[in-house]
C-alpha cells in the first residue's frame, strides 16, 4: 500500500502565518501538521510516500527529507499551479503501483483512522472516511444509501445541507481513479476537484463506500483552530524530560522537555506543557496549561505564557504575559509587552480573515504574530490582532488594528516639559 499527501497549498485564512511557510508546517504540539499525518501511515506499516508539494516546498523538504529519519520513504513531485485535489493526486499516477491513501496534508487524524479505511481494501473501487459535524458549511457535505456514496455537495449554505455526514479529505482509491481524473472538468471555483472525479464514479455506477468515524479528526483551517488542536494532542502526551529542572522548580501535571533546555529555579508550570530542545525558561516564570513552546526559546523573568503556540527562536522577555495566542518563529516581544485575550465587552472575540471580520467563537483570543515580528517595552495588543511579517511595533505602542508585514509603528508622544515649582 501506498499513500499520497497533498501538501502543495498555501493556506490563505492562516495568513500572515503561512506567507513564510505552507499551513501543513505549523506547529502543533511540538510537530508540524505534516508530521502527524506521516506517523499516522507509518504505524499502519505505509512507509511508501508520495508528497504533492509546491507553495514553500523547500520548508516541507528540508525538514522531511527523504523520510530516513522519520522510517519512511518520501518522494516528492511539485504541483507548480494550485489547480485544485485531483490536479494534485494526478501528478502521483507514475508512483502508484496498486490501490493508495489520500490524505489532505492540512488534517490530523489518529493511526486508527487509517486502520479503519484499511480494512475496507479491496471492498470498493474508492472508498472515504466521512464524520459527522455541527456545522457542515465549510466542508463536502456527503449523502448515504446504507454505506455506498450517493451524492457529494461542496460547502452548501448550513440551512441548505442534505446532512452532518462531511468528506474529511482521507481517501482509498484504486488505479481507476486517475481514469476520471483525465475526465475531471474545471468547478466553478476553476479549480479540478476529486470529489467531482468521484461523483462521475458514482455517475458510472462504481462502488463508492463511506466509512463513518469517531476517531479523532482535526481540519485546521483559522489560526485559532491551530490552539484548538494544540490542546487536544497535549492532552495524551505522555511525560518526558531531558532537560535540566533547577531546584525550587513547581511542576503540576504533565511536562515535555527537550534536551538541552533547563527551566530556572522560581518557575511555575501547569501541565500540560510541551518545551523544546535547547531552550531557557525562567527564572520565575509562569507556564500554563496547554502552551506549546519550540526550539530554541527564552522565556524571561516573571513571564506568563497562558494556552499559546511560541515558535522556534523566539525571545518573550521579562514582565510580558502572552495569553491564547501563536507567535511566530524568531520573534522578540520587548519587557512589559501585554497582549490583551479578552474583550472589555466580554463577547466572543473576532478576527478578519481575507478581509472579513469572523466570529472566532472564543470568549479568550490573543493575538496571531507571523515571523520575525519585534515589540518595544510596554507595547500593548488588543485581542484578536494580526501582525504581518518583519513588523516592528514601537515602545508604549497600543495595537488596536491589524499591522501588515514589515512595517513600522511609532507612538507619536507630545510632551510637556515645564520647570519644577
Amino acid at each position: 500500500m501506498q499513500a499520497v499527501i497533498l501538501t502543495a497549498g498555501e493556506g490563505t485564512r492562516m495568513r500572515p502565518l503561512t506567507l513564510t511557510r505552507p499551513k501543513t508546517m505549523l506547529p502543533i504540539a511540538g510537530k508540524p501538521i505534516l508530521q502527524y499525518n506521516i506517523e499516522a501511515l507509518r504505524e499502519n506499516g505505509i512507509k511508501d510516500i508520495i508528497m504533492i508539494t509546491g507553495y514553500h516546498e523547500s520548508k516541507v523538504k528540508e525538514y522531511f527529507d527523504n523520510g530516513d529519519k522519520f522510517n519512511v520513504n518520501i518522494r516528492y513531485h511539485t504541483q507548480k499551479e494550485q489547480l485544485g485535489t485531483a490536479h494534485a493526486i494526478k501528478y502521483a499516477r507514475e508512483y502508484i503501483e496498486d490501490d493508495f491513501i489520500v490524505l489532505n496534508g492540512d488534517i490530523i487524524t489518529e493511526p486508527a483512522t487509517i486502520t479503519d479505511l484499511l480494512s475496507h481494501y479491496k471492498k470498493a473501487d474508492t472508498t472515504i472516511v466521512l464524520r459527522e459535524v455541527k456545522d457542515p458549511s465549510q466542508f463536502g457535505v456527503v449523502t448515504l444509501e446504507g454505506d455506498n456514496v450517493k451524492d457529494i455537495i461542496e460547502k452548501p449554505p448550513a440551512n441548505k445541507a442534505p446532512g452532518n455526514l462531511i468528506n474529511t479529505g482521507i481517501y482509498l482509491f484504486n488505479h481507476k481513479i486517475f481514469d476520471y481524473i483525465e475526465r475531471t472538468e474545471k468547478s466553478p471555483r476553476g479549480e479540478y476537484e476529486i470529489t467531482d472525479s468521484i461523483k462521475m464514479q458514482i455517475k458510472d455506477n462504481l462502488t463508492i463506500k463511506g466509512i463513518i468515524s469517531k476517531r479523532h479528526w482535526v481540519d485546521v483551517g483559522k489560526p485559532w483552530e491551530l490552539l484548538e488542536a494544540n490542546e487536544t494532542l497535549l492532552k495524551n502526551m505522555k511525560e518526558d524530560i531531558k532537560g535540566e529542572i533547577e531546584d525550587n522548580v513547581t511542576i503540576h501535571g504533565p511536562i515535555i522537555l527537550g534536551e538541552d533546555s533547563i527551566i530556572r529555579s522560581g518557575t511555575y508550570i501547569i501541565g500540560p506543557v510541551y518545551i523544546g530542545k535547547n531552550c531557557e525558561i525562567g527564572p520565575n516564570s509562569y507556564i500554563r496549561a496547554n502552551t506549546s513552546i519550540g526550539d530554541d526559546v527564552s522565556i524571561g523573568n516573571a513571564v506568563e505564557i497562558k494556552n499559546s503556540i511560541i515558535m522556534d527562536k523566539t525571545n518573550i522577555n521579562h514582565l510580558s504575559y502572552v495569553g491564547d495566542s501563536v507567535i511566530g518563529e524568531n520573534c522578540n516581544l520587548g519587557a512589559g509587552t501585554n497582549i490583551a485575550n479578552l474583550r472589555f465587552d466580554d463577547n466572543h472575540v473576532k478576527m478578519t480573515i481575507k478581509g472579513e471580520k469572523i466570529d472566532t467563537g472564543r470568549r479568550k483570543m490573543g493575538v496571531i504574530f507571523a515571523d520575525n515580528v519585534k515589540t518595544g517595552v510596554n507595547s500593548s495588543f488588543n485581542p484578536g490582532i494580526k501582525v504581518g511579517v518583519g513588523s516592528h511595533i514601537g515602545p508604549g505602542s497600543i495595537i488596536s488594528h491589524d499591522i501588515p508585514s514589515n512595517k513600522l509603528v511609532i507612538v507619536n508622544q507630545e510632551h510637556i516639559i515645564s520647570k519644577r515649582n
